[in-house]
């Protein structure tokens, strides 16, 4: 995973700049890939996409209906988003974790989207494609009512068919010899609304998703969208209350040289993930 879009080193151990959201460092350490050119995605491969994106989104919208995220009144930016600086607010990330994904953070708008950024990454991750991880998520990452109303679909969208269109088995697991990669990458976030116990939030990304493996006949693709969070001030933290995704904004594609399976499987196990802050 890159991030060098020109951002500038910090002696805090940060990266941040212009035109980006500040990150803290990692905590950790003759197919389609051979080292072809890889052009547009085949037919099988943007069927197979479009029905996962559809399907789970469908999941998504069923479960959320009739639900609201965000209160009447104190509505400081209005329905429109106002026009936010892109530039890193200077405000460290928050220094505790539950369960694995950063927590406690901050009671503001700074906080929201920090909190927005954080649950995509670990909602687009491939522990959602395992049952108890994603049961485990959606209690820790939604409020009660919502995690309640959304565990059912999610069961339902993550289905063994769909685990089977994807290369995994029941379990969520990867063949032998090939490795599953599910990750979303925060390019930028917006505050949409914002009130003292609630935010509306966007969270523009790109994500990553597919099997890397000599086998494999999915190779590992790119797609970008957007994802908008209603949060909930809830017991210390942001909570979801509900969340809905949409295609793009999507750049033009450069014409990048694919790596071959063995490089991508070695950069997606050695590159750990970002705790990230606004």
């Amino acid at each position: 995973m890159s991030l060098d879009d020109g951002g500038s080193q910090r002696g805090d151990g940060e990266y941040g700049g212009v035109g980006q959201t500040r990150t803290r460092l990692p905590e950790r350490g003759g197919d389609v890939y051979g080292g072809a050119r890889r052009g547009r995605s085949s037919s099988r491969r943007l069927v197979m996409v479009v029905g996962v994106v559809v399907l789970l989104i469908a999941a998504i919208a069923f479960a959320n209906r009739g639900g609201g995220g965000s209160s009447p009144g104190g509505d400081r930016h209005g329905d429109k988003a106002a026009a936010a600086p892109t530039a890193a607010s200077g405000a460290h990330p928050v220094r505790t974790k539950t369960e694995g994904i950063p927590s406690g953070f901050g009671h503001d708008e700074e906080g929201a989207q920090s909190a927005a950024a954080n649950y995509a990454v670990a909602l687009g991750s491939d522990a959602m494609f395992k049952t108890d991880s994603r049961r485990a998520l959606l209690k820790r990452l939604y409020t009660p009512d919502a995690a309640a109303r959304l565990q059912g679909a999610m069961d339902q969208a993550y289905s063994a068919d769909l685990l089977g269109k994807m290369g995994l088995d029941a379990d969520g697991n990867a063949p032998a010899g090939s490795t599953f990669v599910s990750r979303v990458v925060p390019v930028g976030t917006t505050v949409q609304r914002y009130s003292a116990d609630n935010a509306k939030v966007a969270v523009w990304y790109l994500g990553l998703i597919g099997m890397s493996g000599e086998k494999s006949t999915d190779p590992i693709t790119s797609t970008w969208k957007t994802w908008t969070f209603d949060l909930q001030w809830s017991n210390g933290d942001w909570k979801i209350v509900s969340d809905e995704q949409k295609n793009g904004p999507a750049p033009v594609p450069g014409d990048d040289r694919a790596a071959g399976s063995d490089e991508i499987r070695k950069a997606t196990e050695e590159y750990g993930g970002f705790t990230y802050a606004r």
